[in-house]
């Protein structure tokens, strides 16, 4: 796995980088050679940020951010997510590609070794809702989102015909989502 180190009002050493490879070592095993990993640090105020994401060869993100008042305490705590992130991952691909020969390619693209892991709860959809979606700009669909009290809101865009999403983010802002051809 290759890394790519970012600090923003931390200064980032080479001894430092060392100690930062050392605890993404331990989940290195889970990931292909060619992921790379892109390692954000930030010190604002009394809280240290650090947010890593896994990027797999074949286009899939993984992603983790925590917040603490030691820098190290967070790495930790980020690399613990992406472990748990990463084998509930390869658990659904398991049991996908028992089912379907596509999920078996992609779990076979990942290839993050042969150790199972049972401690993962199984996720279920437990709902299913049938929505209109109707052409709106984004703007009007942070309106409606905030009308209807959801985190989320599906529509299409009326400038470009395609699907999006807006949220509302964890910071309050609003966030769009467009997809990529």
């Amino acid at each position: 796995m290759r890394y790519t180190f970012v600090g923003k009002n931390i200064d980032i050493t080479e001894n430092f980088q060392g100690k930062l490879t050392k605890k993404l070592d331990r989940i290195q095993k889970l990931f292909p050679e060619d992921a790379e990993a892109v390692v954000k640090l930030s010190d604002i105020k009394l809280n240290k940020k650090a947010e890593v994401t896994v990027t797999l060869p074949n286009k899939r993100i993984i992603k983790a951010e925590v917040s603490d008042s030691d820098v190290m305490a967070a790495m930790d705590a980020v690399v613990d997510i992406l472990e748990r992130q990463v084998v509930k991952y390869k658990n659904r691909l398991n049991d996908k590609a028992k089912r379907s020969k596509s999920f078996a390619d992609e779990l076979n693209a990942i290839a993050i070794g042969d150790e199972e892991y049972e401690d993962v709860e199984e996720s279920s959809i437990v709902k299913t809702k049938k929505i209109p979606v109707k052409p709106m700009d984004p703007e009007e669909a942070v309106m409606q989102m905030e009308m209807i009290g959801h985190s989320f809101f599906v529509f299409i865009n009326s400038q470009t015909e395609d699907v999006n999403v807006v949220y509302k983010r964890n910071d309050g802002a609003y966030a769009l989502i467009v997809p990529e051809n």
